[in-house]
């Protein structure tokens, strides 16, 4: 995984809050799109719902006021499905990134538009450190909120399913608590501790997604994003050794939890720290994720920060180049680790020291195709393809097979073999050489430095799932 999180949230990544005209929005995020494919991200998490609102036409919630700067106000297009079409016509799967909690930056309900379902149920909604959340205590807010997840799920060609690290909200400064007493006087549940309910909430939360997900969409990876540390090594012996702010405690959110009982196809702890860190030291917690998904089914791909190099005021390791380098290169010494994730897109494409084009030119001189997950890895992938020389022997001309009932390819993996390489040439990453997106492109050019002159190529669905090759083609070299 080489994914990259497009954040919309307050115009942090998309949209521009000086270009919120449909056609410059639009321009911006294909600009986005193509500055990830060409640094070598594979996947992009785009933010669809940021603050109790949507970035699609939702029969739950307001437009988003990041898309007019008017919340409510209908922009007068679609951008969840131009934003999933640009994706795939790119051959980026599309995962949708949800906040499940958080109604706004701010603590006013008036400020809300007059329709919104936190002012129409005023009870649902608690004002926490100069912001408004729904209270996760009430079933019935539980509920809407997976109804406006699922909203976008179920209409949409969406790839992915993610949650981010707010449930219940970081705590505020002083130790004032999240004021929830009347949820927990009415919907207890039987629990008498408060946290264990408090975490149960967020669990039936998990759960019930997951769920929901997989039952409308088989395919989809659902997934999470939380605070890097569970618990401190001192706190619990199963905990990291590290002392940070655990969210098992704070956030009521029980990761490692999620991880040992299968809820999550992946879990993408935020491990935005230098290695050495004194509190929370990137290696030490690489290592101890890379121990909890260990012998089970749940993928692990690390949250990392494209932001902190070369920001002011950072520590001197963020002031290196090499230092997100040095975490890929942990990474694959651990071996378990599946990926990473970046965050966030704006800063990516600034990169202000080039350290994503160190990362990209240490650890990505191929392309790369996304972890397929182990429960889908037993059905049927496409079909391989037909390959022919251009009539002028330059180009590969690629030909899906007829739909037979497999899955429609969504990529095309290219592979180069320096030698004749027999009638089952090897899907070997190693010889990889290009990844094409199925929907729009059709023919390949070997770049002048080829090393071929062999060519193999193999069909890719949208989950992952890689078909056999078709037969080899030599094309003239030079």
């Amino acid at each position: 995984m080489r994914g990259l999180w497009i954040a919309c949230l307050n115009h942090t990544d998309w949209p521009d809050r000086r270009r919120l005209g449909a056609e410059q929005m639009r321009a911006d995020f294909t600009a986005l799109l193509d500055s990830a494919v060409a640094t070598g991200f594979n996947a992009v998490f785009v933010q669809v719902r940021p603050t109790a609102d949507a970035l699609w036409p939702s029969r739950f919630e307001p437009w988003s006021q990041w898309l007019t700067g008017t919340q409510g106000q209908d922009p007068g297009w679609d951008p969840l499905d131009f934003m999933i079409r640009a994706a795939h016509e790119r051959g980026l799967p599309f995962h949708a990134w949800f906040n499940p909690f958080r109604i706004a930056i701010h603590p006013d309900p008036a400020r809300l538009v007059a329709d919104h379902p936190a002012r129409r149920n005023p009870r649902w909604a608690v004002a926490y450190d100069g912001e408004l959340y729904y209270d996760p205590g009430l079933a019935e807010v539980r509920e809407f909120v997976l109804d406006a997840v699922m909203d976008a799920v179920t209409r949409y060609e969406v790839d992915g399913v993610h949650i981010d690290d707010y449930f219940y909200p970081y705590p505020a400064p002083g130790g004032r608590g999240f004021p929830d007493d009347g949820s927990f006087a009415a919907e207890s549940r039987g629990f008498t501790d408060r946290a264990a309910w408090r975490r149960d909430n967020i669990d039936l939360t998990v759960r019930q997604l997951r769920d929901r997900v997989r039952a409308a969409r088989p395919d989809a990876v659902y997934g999470i994003s939380p605070f890097g540390v569970w618990r401190n090594r001192s706190t619990d012996p199963a905990g990291s050794a590290t002392t940070a702010l655990q969210a098992y405690d704070a956030q009521y959110c029980d990761s490692r939890g999620w991880v040992r009982k299968g809820w999550v196809d992946y879990i993408a702890p935020q491990l935005y720290w230098h290695i050495g860190f004194e509190i929370a030291d990137y290696a030490v917690l690489a290592r101890w994720w890379a121990a909890q998904v260990a012998d089970t089914d749940t993928q692990l791909w690390i949250g990392q920060s494209a932001s902190r190099p070369g920001a002011p005021g950072r520590p001197a390791p963020w002031q290196d180049p090499a230092e997100l380098s040095r975490h890929l290169a942990l990474n694959e010494a651990v071996g378990s680790i599946g990926g990473d994730v970046f965050f966030s897109a704006r800063t990516a494409r600034t990169d202000r020291i080039g350290a994503i084009r160190r990362l990209a030119a240490d650890h990505w001189p191929r392309p790369a195709l996304v972890p397929l997950l182990p429960r889908l890895a037993g059905s049927a992938p496409p079909a391989a393809p037909a390959v022919h020389p251009s009539p002028d022997r330059q180009d590969l001309q690629i030909t899906p097979a007829p739909r037979t009932g497999r899955p429609h390819p969504f990529l095309f993996a290219v592979y180069g073999y320096a030698d004749d390489p027999g009638a089952r040439p090897p899907a070997d990453p190693a010889r990889l050489v290009a990844l094409l997106p199925a929907l729009t492109v059709r023919r390949y050019r070997p770049p002048a430095a080829a090393t071929g002159p062999w060519y193999a190529v193999t069909c890719v669905d949208r989950a992952g799932r890689e078909g056999p090759p078709s037969a080899p083609v030599r094309l003239p070299t030079g």
